[in-house]
């Protein structure tokens, strides 16, 4: 079975242009079939705040009304994505740029109404990667290069988690490949300490999950992370890592971040 590298970056690596540079250079060399999934960075948020259009936010997570789909679309899909696409290409990597509902590789729901109304926001099933439009593509060479930008088969587009994104493209490809599924953001892996870029925790199994919540050491973002990760790990994904972009030519000596275990 070939081995297959999915590979999401923050938005943290996006708006660090030497940052960004270096990891398309290391994530071009990796050898073999790979996907890139990537985040939208503060772009978007400072082209609303010049077009007066106050970003909403409810417990650190984006409410995507009409206006604000429109202008994460446009960043996340045009310029952030074309971009990244541009530098690959110059380091010889043949990528192609992609939304959701390109290929129709990836389909969502609206996010149910519950308590909040989030707007324009896509939850991802078990079936909303479509493994083979994305193998078309791997089996052509090309590397696809995929914005959280996703399509719900009615003509609306939908504003969706880059990380899960990343994982549901990895679970929905690791019957076919050998899939690691990595994550890759500003610091070292996840940390005991995190002013403390030499504590990284090497190995998190399941059942560690609820403990390093409760000592403090998996908050905010990681939270969600991590939970993906597991959900990969469970769903058959061979091997699930977070770690810093600028390590990821550690990967050959097995010394990337933290390792994801069930």
């Amino acid at each position: 079975m070939r081995k297959l590298t999915v590979i999401k970056i923050g938005g943290n690596i996006i708006d660090n242009p030497d940052q960004l540079k270096n990891f398309l250079n290391n994530f071009s060399a990796i050898k073999g079939p790979k996907i890139l999934i990537h985040g939208g960075g503060k772009i978007a948020t400072k082209l609303a705040a010049d077009l007066g259009i106050e970003a909403k936010l409810i417990d650190g997570r984006r409410v995507t009304d009409e206006q604000t789909l429109d202008i994460v679309t446009m960043v996340y899909a045009g310029l952030i994505n074309k971009n990244i696409v541009a530098g690959l290409q110059s380091y010889g990597c043949n990528a192609i740029g992609l939304s959701g509902a390109d290929g129709n590789c990836i389909k969502a729901i609206k996010r149910p109404v519950k308590t909040i109304d989030y707007g324009w926001v896509g939850d991802l099933l078990e079936n909303s990667v479509n493994a083979e439009s994305l193998i078309a593509f791997l089996n052509a060479d090309f590397t696809p290069v995929f914005s959280a930008i996703t399509h719900d088969g009615e003509g609306r587009l939908l504003n969706t988690n880059a990380d899960t994104i990343a994982s549901s493209i990895a679970v929905a490809l690791s019957s076919h490949f050998e899939t690691s599924l990595i994550y890759c953001f500003e610091k070292k892996g996840v940390l005991r300490d995190v002013n403390d870029e030499g504590s990284v925790v090497s190995e998190i199994k399941e059942k560690d999950f609820i403990p390093l919540q409760k000592e403090g050491i998996v908050t905010d973002g990681m939270i969600p992370k991590l939970h993906n990760a597991f959900d990969a790990i469970n769903k058959g994904v061979k091997e699930v890592l977070i770690g810093q972009a600028s390590d990821l030519p550690l990967l050959k000596e097995n010394k990337f971040g933290s390792r994801i275990l069930k």
